[in-house]
């Protein structure tokens, strides 16, 4: 049975934070407005790291997406005026789509909570690993060649690039 107390209050209502941002990212007709629901859907993500004791997870969470991302996505909205409305919020493929999220759903299942719970319906033995990870072992680990350096620094690229992309489109052609 379910123990209702505060965490598990908490838990809900962070995950309704989430899964109602996502949903009106989806079905928003307006992109500023679904770039808000963005905000609050990745607000809700933070919320869930503080409650799996992941502090520096929710900070980077709020700082890196929610405050870099989501207003560079706010900024590229604003550069390109004429996205900003659209008619439709359903087009002839939606159901392309539906497919697709109920195919993830099912692999998502499979390979997450069988594992988990195993097929008996009991947690499955699971072996937690003796060391932990600390936060200066990721960040060793984002900046010496032999880990992680070459995704971060392509990570960096792209979202450059993806600057630039926005002010050249967003740009006056006189």
């Amino acid at each position: 049975m379910l123990e209702l107390n505060a965490s598990t209050l908490v838990f809900f209502i962070f995950a309704v934070l989430s899964i109602g941002g996502a949903l009106g990212v989806v079905m928003s007709r307006n992109l500023i407005h679904g770039a808000l629901f963005l905000i609050v859907s990745l607000f809700g993500g933070a919320g869930l790291f503080v409650l799996l004791a992941a502090p520096f997870m929710a900070a980077v969470q709020v700082l890196v997406y929610i405050g870099a991302i989501a207003i560079l996505i706010i900024f590229a909205v604003m550069l390109t005026r004429s996205m900003t409305n659209m008619r439709e919020v359903f087009n002839r493929q939606w159901w392309v789509s539906a497919i697709a999220a109920v195919i993830l759903l099912a692999v998502l299942i499979v390979g997450v909570a069988l594992p988990v719970w195993g097929p008996n319906g009991t947690q499955g033995d699971m072996v937690l690993s003796e060391t932990t990870a600390t936060i200066q072992d990721l960040g060793v680990a984002l900046v010496d060649g032999n880990q992680f350096v070459l995704p971060f620094e392509l990570a960096s690229l792209l979202l450059t690039a993806a600057m630039v992309g926005a002010i050249v489109i967003a740009r006056d052609n006189e």
